[in-house]
């Protein structure tokens, strides 16, 4: 691997104290009243959705204040789309587009049986439903002007429904996954031919198919259950994992940089949902490892960011987020920010999740009901809010203001 990079933070023991955590004077969710007046005059640029059993809350970037809640289905998860605007919400009728700014929970829905991966790339907003294989693509600049009506899409239909997901790049390529309901298998590298697609190049050696990232250059990373999948200059390249079992789930990714930060399980039989290793890869120089964390950094797959100089936060179980060079693949720094905490029962069940928009890390704490904004370059907690529901999955707006 390369060497560490100098890195330009302060020292941990200049790390500024947590602020005062505020209490939001939340609505009743099914009424969806302004939580404040005084929120109501908040700059509207830049706002992070929380989702809570049965609704979701729309908080002030900055300040984190609570600016409107709306009643929704008992669990949700939430999307950005793109736009830095809207928030997808996956409901049991499809891709609900909750606005932001307005606020307002629309009636605007892409159509799913079942609502499953967003992606945002090259302009356009990427959905896929698990239930019939449909993707459909989006241009999300039109996603920020939407009102009325939903923007146009174009769709695409797998062979067999699965659980998959699917990007378009720049030159109007679409990767998209391929699997039945019991197993998923590989991808298909398709080029739009009028209303058709004719596919230009495929892979089947990646079991288990799931999550995807785009690094540096277009490449694209699938994960598999025995190591990685890359799509790059119009071709596809396994990478194979040191161990038989090896799964990469999801792929954390800066489009600035060549390395995939990924995570990485060794044992299928393993009780819990905590990691204790991810993988590097660099889609550069072919290089694919895996690097054993310490014994008190431990994850999961909602605990890690990409954020400023490329490097990724990750939110352990001891509460603190460590600072991992995916150039040397060493930790560089740790920032407490909440308390310990432990995994899981289920993968749905709240537990501290982190999402970086910028320089700013947005991280939640079931255990208080809290949710706060951490400075990634400094490591201070910059705003916190106590809500009046315990927060599960998060979303910042992302893209242009």
């Amino acid at each position: 691997m390369r060497s560490p990079r100098n890195t330009r933070r302060a020292a941990l023991a200049a790390l500024v104290g947590i602020t005062l955590i505020t209490t939001a004077c939340g609505s009743d969710a099914q009424d969806a009243e302004p939580a404040s007046t005084a929120s109501s005059s908040t700059n509207p640029e830049g706002r992070v959705a929380v989702s809570y059993e049965g609704g979701v809350a729309v908080l002030d970037a900055a300040t984190l204040d609570v600016v409107q809640q709306f009643g929704t289905e008992e669990f949700t998860r939430l999307n950005a789309a793109g736009d830095g605007r809207h928030v997808l919400v996956t409901t049991s009728a499809g891709f609900q587009l909750l606005d932001t700014v307005a606020p307002e929970l629309t009636a605007l829905t892409y159509p799913a049986t079942t609502a499953g991966h967003v992606v945002r790339h090259a302009g356009k907003t990427v959905l896929f439903d698990d239930g019939t294989g449909t993707t459909t693509i989006v241009e999300t600049s039109e996603l920020a002007t939407a009102t009325g009506t939903l923007p146009e899409a174009t769709t695409y239909t797998s062979k067999t429904p699965h659980h998959g997901v699917s990007i378009q790049l720049e030159d109007g390529t679409l990767l998209t996954t391929v699997g039945d309901e019991t197993t998923r298998t590989g991808a298909l590298a398709l080029e739009p031919q009028g209303e058709d697609w004719k596919q230009i190049a495929s892979d089947s050696s990646c079991p288990g198919i799931h999550g995807e990232g785009t690094a540096a250059g277009e490449a694209v990373i699938f994960g598999c259950e025995d190591g990685a999948l890359l799509f790059h200059d119009g071709e596809f390249e396994k990478f194979t994992a040191p161990d038989e079992y090896g799964r990469m789930g999801n792929a954390f990714v800066s489009e600035t940089s060549p390395i995939v930060v990924g995570d990485y399980k060794n044992d299928p039989d393993a009780e819990g949902y905590l990691l204790d290793a991810v993988t590097l890869i660099d889609t550069e120089r072919g290089d694919y490892q895996v690097v054993q964390l310490p014994e008190d950094v431990q994850y999961t797959f909602r605990d890690v960011a990409r954020g400023p100089d490329d490097l990724a936060y990750i939110l352990a179980t001891d509460g603190a987020i460590h600072v991992l060079d995916p150039e040397s693949g060493e930790l560089v720094e740790e920032f407490p920010v909440v308390d310990a905490w432990e995994g899981p029962a289920e993968w749905q069940d709240p537990h501290p999740a982190i999402v970086a928009d910028g320089d700013i890390a947005y991280v939640t704490e079931p255990a208080e009901k809290a949710v706060h904004a951490v400075d990634l370059t400094t490591g201070e907690v910059t705003a916190s809010v106590t809500l009046d529901q315990v927060p599960n999955e998060i979303a910042a707006t992302l893209g242009a203001h």
